[in-house]
């Protein structure tokens, strides 16, 4: 399975973009899938993640609040709205699908990964 992502940028202090993850084939449908980030020196950490029919959905503590994870009901693509961003949001963000069909918070329940979108929060 190949994870395309999407959307990244830079954006000011506060402001908001859009990611979006698509993924090959459609056997993802009945994945959980998620977003990571990793910034420069840090590990990949996790930062939302969502059930196979878009249903449940989990978000990292220092996302909640801001960023919205979205999925239509059994479909292959997942999106990612992050609003508010800051200076420490900055990252390599990369998607992924999980092992079963709900997402988790941790790396090794994902199977596949996609390539990663920069995004750039300047202060």
């Amino acid at each position: 399975v190949q994870l395309q992502a999407s959307g990244g940028g830079l954006v000011q202090n506060g402001g908001s973009l859009r990611l979006s993850c698509a993924a090959s084939r459609r056997t993802t449908s009945n994945n959980g899938m998620g977003w990571f980030r990793q910034a420069p020196g840090k590990e990949r950490e996790f930062v939302a993640g969502i059930s196979w029919n878009g249903q449940r959905a989990l978000y990292s503590d220092s996302v909640k609040g801001r960023f919205t994870i979205s999925r239509a009901y059994g479909a292959s693509t997942i999106n990612l709205e992050m609003n508010n961003l800051e200076p420490e949001d900055t990252a390599v963000y990369y998607c992924a699908a999980s092992r079963g069909p709900y997402s988790s918070t941790s790396k090794t329940d994902f199977r596949s990964w996609g390539q990663g979108t920069l995004v750039t929060v300047s202060s």
